[in-house]
């Protein structure tokens, strides 16, 4: 247990962030899943938007890794423009 009064408000801090950063990121694997379901262009492409900003987003709080962002985008725009 934390000993100092500093500590122990680091670690509710940490919690707190850590449910803010889960939730976004379940948001995002949500929205994923969802493009992945689309069967028509212009609704898949809608929710690509979407989708690649909540990325973008999580990258630059350091909830994921940007390389890991980038590859995620690029695979799911490759699914966009398969579908026809």
């Amino acid at each position: 247990m934390a000993n100092h009064k500093s500590a122990l408000k680091r670690i509710r801090a940490n919690e707190a962030k850590r449910l803010r950063n889960r939730y976004q990121s379940k948001t995002t694997r949500t929205f994923i899943k969802r493009l992945k379901a689309a069967t028509e262009k212009s609704e898949a492409q809608e929710l690509f938007q979407k989708v690649s900003s909540m990325l973008d987003k999580l990258a630059k709080k350091n909830i994921i890794h940007r390389n890991n962002a980038s590859n995620k985008k690029s695979k799911l725009a490759k699914f966009v423009n398969a579908l026809g």
